[in-house]
């Protein structure tokens, strides 16, 4: 196989504390909870745009993109000379002053959206955002029963865990009150399949029933992912979201598109994972992309939703803080300037016929999914669709040896995600399929 894609980009001899005081020094004094990924963890010091290098100065083509919050790239000139210079005026302020990045980068960010999704509200995680937007729904409905979707993951907080359906994620802690979870439309290993045109429907059905028969009648909110992320990229199937919507709204909710890893362009086909679907939320969350890899999130909505906030003070310290505005309204700039969403689609497209072919090559590879540079390969044992969650790890760790780093999920961990930052180029995809390839060939010889 092909050596990694050149770089012209040589980073700095490193010269700080060896890995295996790294090492030492977590089990000392960060939490056991703190998990990594390899049986021999990597240590990375240095990144530029879709490339890493670890602290001896090996190069890595990364496929997972910081867990899918890198965007326009590590270390983007365009998005550190705007940081740099927000860092050297002011690092902190809050939003009981004006400051200018704040506004300009809620303007910018608004008009990638709908007509009247234009009221935004800064966090600094995903976690936050998604508590927010429940909030923000039970106070504006006066309803209080949410409905998610089984395999979904929208956070870690005791009121995002709550909306989550995969017990991976959730301890034995009050969490989930009012929250009814509804069948996830899973097209592959589902009631209803890829052949059925009508399955979006048919599984939307699910929801109408938990709305009737597991919540009052009334509910506050339906959120749901466009394509689940953690959950090894499950896409909502044509129709679904369509349904689920009008049911959501007949029952007087509100509903919520959480674009935390869809947004941004990635999908390919549009700037917004639900754009796909014909439909338009209530409420947006987005959070990772958002920010090129900085701590930033937001909840935007109508004003007349946003306004039932006012009843009480609802306060955040570092939402909106000065220097990750600078960062988020760079990247963003950066993802438009240069139509990544259309790098996407191109190379998305390139990858998946790829993975396709290699389908054919391999039967492990049981089924293969996602848009744009949002894709997953899931592995299986045999035609009954047992998960390979070992064989799925033994091609991860490969994968990473020939210098190409990517993702697993799933609840079985038997994904592929693959999620790079948006700036790669046809030589990066031709080496990812190559890698796979020899670690697929590897480790089913």
């Amino acid at each position: 196989m092909s050596n990694l894609p050149p770089c012209e980009y040589i980073p700095e001899p490193y010269d700080g504390p060896s890995k295996k005081e790294v090492l030492k020094l977590r089990g000392d004094f960060l939490t056991p909870a703190l998990v990594t990924y390899y049986k021999n963890p990597i240590m990375i010091v240095d990144g530029h745009m879709q490339y890493l290098f670890d602290e001896t100065g090996k190069q890595y083509l990364d496929g997972f993109a910081g867990i899918v919050s890198v965007s326009a790239g590590h270390c983007h000139p365009k998005v550190m000379e705007a940081v740099n210079k927000q860092n050297s005026l002011l690092q902190h302020t809050t939003t009981i002053y004006l400051h200018p990045n704040i506004a300009t980068f809620a303007e910018k960010l608004a008009g990638t959206l709908p007509n009247g999704l234009d009221c935004v509200y800064f966090t600094n995680s995903g976690s936050e955002a998604n508590d927010l937007a429940i909030l923000m729904a039970r106070a504006y409905t006066n309803n209080y029963d949410v409905i998610a979707l089984r395999n979904g993951y929208h956070g870690g907080s005791q009121g995002a865990m709550g909306l989550t359906a995969h017990s991976t994620w959730k301890y034995s802690v009050p969490q989930g009150f009012g929250v009814h979870h509804s069948v996830v439309p899973d097209r592959y290993r589902g009631h209803f399949g890829y052949d059925d045109a009508e399955c979006g429907a048919k599984y939307a059905l699910d929801v109408k029933d938990v709305i009737e028969r597991g919540s009052s009648g009334s509910i506050a909110a339906f959120i749901a992912e466009p394509t689940q992320g953690v959950g090894g990229v499950i896409e909502m199937p044509d129709g679904y979201l369509k349904n689920a919507y009008q049911y959501v709204r007949d029952a007087g909710g509100i509903c919520i598109a959480d674009e935390v890893q869809t947004g941004f362009g990635r999908t390919g086909e549009n700037f917004w994972g639900f754009e796909s679907h014909g439909v338009v939320p209530d409420m947006v969350v987005m959070a990772k992309g958002i920010g090129n890899g900085c701590p930033l999130a937001a909840v935007v909505t109508t004003k007349e939703i946003a306004q039932s906030l006012t009843e009480a003070i609802h306060f955040n310290t570092f939402g909106g803080n000065p220097v990750s505005c600078a960062q988020g309204l760079a990247s963003l700039e950066v993802l438009l300037e240069d139509d990544m969403q259309e790098n996407c689609k191109q190379l998305g497209a390139k990858l998946f016929a790829g993975l396709l072919d290699l389908q054919k090559k391999y039967d492990c590879i049981g089924d293969v999914r996602g848009k744009g540079l949002m894709v997953g390969v899931e592995l299986v044992e045999d035609k009954d669709k047992t998960p390979a969650t070992q064989l799925t790890a033994n091609v991860f760790e490969t994968c990473k040896d020939l210098g190409l780093i990517i993702g697993k999920g799933g609840y079985f961990g038997n994904v592929l995600r693959i999620k790079p930052p948006m700036c790669l180029n046809e030589n990066d995809i031709e080496f990812m399929l190559e890698v796979l390839d020899a670690a697929f060939a590897k480790e089913t010889a």
